[in-house]
């Protein structure tokens, strides 16, 4: 069974990355402390440590150290999660086995993905669509949920509402489901369940006081025919909930409260460790660098073995992978097959199939990855049609590796 050592996370962060590691039949051990860490990691030698730090990564020098030094501990494959750091020194963290760091609040999909990925062990995921969101006004707690329901989110959601109850001082919580927008039915009852169950799972949550808008029969009939969900409300109208939830004896126009105080996106709840927005729910091409942690994937295309052995050790000083193709007809057999790559850097002048042949034939199968243009070709009709059949950016050879890399970064980050 694969191990994970998880050092230094918050008991929600804990509670949460264990049941879900679990499920997937991985063990987890807990160290609070470096100290205790790295004793923690040369004991049970782990097959990956998931390190949370609070404020500053020099807190974790003489724990790095002592792991790189350590001649069974060294190949261990290491996550952080922490605070925005500069750049420069999350591509250090890759000399001392740091896989990936990201960035709080963590989008838990694709942290998830990427312990599959180190531990090389395939996850299950539900790939359901769902945007599900939090406000909170005082101690009402807004849970807005449109386009399905996805398990991951409804988990994740039995950890971060205690969070949140928590860091705003709630004790005596009033929660209001809001699901206008869905259209249930048996086939979701398991998942109304389980959202309901870990809604109502912290015993500072009454039954009386959460209240469901829904339109949808179903989840009207399974709420007021389950005896655990006794006292709970399932309305038709936002009005007459807020009616027995809010004390509008200061303001009488209840549509004024709800536009400006309740509803106001100001009050999104999206802090902590983990959040509630999915990478998938940006879209595959508006993933930030923090997001994405380390452990890029890059695909370069140049004739060229110098250039594609540079380019290999330059990214891989950060942490990234280089696939590298000498000609582009073994790189669109790689598409074909289904590999998939964070960025391409393409030569136009190849052998065979040329760079533009490449380009038209992946805007024929809708190739979304962005591409930067690598080559000495300069005449702009070049770079015009470049751009045309889907480039993102256009550098002129030769550059130094770290311009490459930046510019990478840039289109992986902006590109739409």
């Amino acid at each position: 069974m694969k191990s994970v050592l998880l050092i230094d996370a918050s008991p929600m962060f804990t509670d949460f990355l264990k049941e879900k590691l679990e499920a997937e039949h991985v063990h987890v051990e807990t160290a609070s402390g470096k100290r205790d860490a790295y004793t923690r990691l040369i004991n049970i030698l782990p097959d990956l440590v998931i390190i949370n730090i609070a404020k500053d990564l020099d807190e974790l020098d003489d724990f790095l150290e002592k792991k790189r030094s350590d001649p069974n501990a060294h190949g261990i494959p290491i996550i952080i999660s922490g605070p925005v750091i500069e750049r420069k020194k999350v591509a250090l963290l890759a000399h001392y086995g740091v896989m990936k760091y990201f960035t709080k609040p963590i989008k838990f999909d694709i942290y998830f993905a990427s312990v599959s990925k180190i531990l090389k062990k395939p996850f299950s995921m539900d790939t359901t669509p769902c945007i599900l969101q939090m406000h909170i006004n005082e101690n009402i707690i807004f849970i807005e949920i449109a386009q399905g329901l996805n398990k991951e989110k409804i988990s994740l959601l039995k950890y971060k509402l205690p969070q949140v109850m928590n860091s705003n001082n709630i004790n005596h919580p009033k929660i209001i489901i809001m699901m206008t927008a869905l259209q249930l039915s048996f086939m979701d009852g398991a998942n109304l369940e389980q959202l309901l169950d870990n809604v109502i799972a912290d015993n500072r949550v009454q039954n009386k006081n959460v209240k469901v808008l829904s339109f949808d029969t179903f989840t009207k009939e399974l709420i007021e025919g389950h005896p655990s969900y006794v006292g709970i409300t399932v309305a038709t109208r936002l009005s007459d909930v807020l009616e027995t939830l809010v004390d509008s004896s200061t303001n009488t126009n209840l549509a004024e409260l709800v536009a400006n105080r309740i509803l106001d996106a100001n009050g999104q709840v999206e802090t902590g460790e983990v959040g509630m927005r999915f990478v998938k729910d940006l879209g595959s091409r508006r993933i930030s660098d923090s997001d994405r942690g380390l452990l890029m994937e890059i695909a370069v295309i140049d004739g060229d073995g110098i250039t594609r052995k540079t380019l290999q050790e330059a990214f891989a000083a950060i942490g990234g992978k280089v696939l590298a193709f000498s000609n582009g007809t073994d790189f669109m057999d790689a598409v074909s097959n289904g590999q998939k790559f964070d960025a391409v850097i393409l030569n136009l002048d190849l052998v065979g199939m040329t760079g533009t042949d490449v380009l038209k034939n992946l805007q024929r199968v809708n190739f979304s990855t962005p591409i930067l243009i690598y080559s000495q070709a300069v005449e702009k009709e070049t770079i015009v049609t470049s751009m045309t059949l889907g480039a993102s950016s256009f550098l002129i050879k030769p550059q130094k590796p770290g311009t490459i890399i930046r510019k990478v970064l840039d289109i992986i980050s902006h590109e739409q």
